[in-house]
């Protein structure tokens, strides 16, 4: 199967598809897989042995390492008590470590009896072989600090602290990004927001790459990659939310439209090489221009 045809979402095991697709025709992958906690899963079993679920991950990140093309990346999003099985697997499976992105939450930090309240996961971001083929420096323009009396000028690089996007928290407070159904409850629970995938897509692709996503949920990958140029490949066993993908790339809502982030680089050296997209987000109907 080649990467250039298939623009579009599968519904399948991700094992069983990538085993089928030519090697190291993925530039990028963005790996957001279950985590093993016993969540509620239509389609996956969340409550495996924890043996079984790493050995699961490393056919994964093995699989994809053979259909990545050499300096493509791989970021791969867990739970920050899991970065030593994190670490360790990436290693075996060839990739080469580069950084341990700390993804710091807005919301309160969740209390633990005997330890530090949790407020953050961690995105290993990996390579594969000794340089990567893309890497853009994204400068950006956080909130000024309390003790900073000055703005500052040309905003600053991004670094492997990543507090200046929030996550979609739970219930009504996740805003209007999150997707409902239609009594209003949340379709899932897990959905990344889509600042997240744009700064990874902006950071370790260009305009034309096919950026992957094994374990796609709700298409936020998609949805990022897809307005910014590149070519978007998927696999989601859940065939509700593989439905709920292609609804989202039919019709691009308001809240889904990556244009509204263009500021927040506007620092960045050769943006607009970068970036491929609108610019001002247009609503059909009312023809209302949003301007970034």
């Amino acid at each position: 199967m080649g990467l250039e045809s298939e623009r579009g979402i599968v519904c399948g095991d991700c094992l069983s598809v990538l085993g089928s697709y030519e090697r190291c025709g993925i530039h990028l992958s963005f790996l957001d897989p279950p985590f093993n906690q016993g969540k509620e899963y239509r389609r996956f079993d969340d409550k495996q042995e924890g043996s079984q679920y790493w050995s699961w991950m490393g056919d994964v990140l093995s699989r994809l390492y053979d259909a990545t093309a050499l300096g493509g990346a791989v970021y791969f999003m867990q739970r920050e008590k899991n970065a030593e099985h994190v670490l360790r697997l990436l290693r075996e499976t060839g990739w080469t470590f580069r950084n341990l992105i700390v993804w710091k939450k807005m919301t309160s930090a969740v209390p633990v009896r005997s330890r530090y309240g949790l407020q953050y996961q961690i995105i290993a971001y990996a390579i594969k072989g000794d340089r990567a083929r893309v890497f853009n420096r994204l400068r950006i323009t956080p909130p000024l600090p309390s003790h900073y009396r000055h703005e500052r000028e040309g905003g600053i690089y991004v670094t492997d602290i990543w507090d200046d996007i929030r996550e979609l928290t739970a219930g009504y407070f996740a805003g209007d990004e999150a997707l409902r159904r239609e009594g209003g409850e949340r379709f899932h629970k897990q959905q990344s927001p889509l600042a997240l995938l744009v700064r990874i897509v902006l950071s370790s692709s260009s305009v034309g790459d096919v950026v992957f996503d094994p374990f796609a949920g709700t298409g936020t990958t998609f949805v990022a990659a897809s307005q910014l140029g590149r070519i978007p490949v998927g696999v989601e066993i859940d065939e509700e939310n593989v439905a709920m993908i292609r609804s989202r790339l039919a019709e691009i809502r308001r809240s889904d439209a990556v244009a509204r982030f263009y500021g927040d680089y506007r620092y960045t050296d050769d943006l607009d090489k970068i970036w491929q997209g609108e610019r001002t987000i247009k609503r059909e109907k009312s023809k209302e221009k949003l301007l970034v």
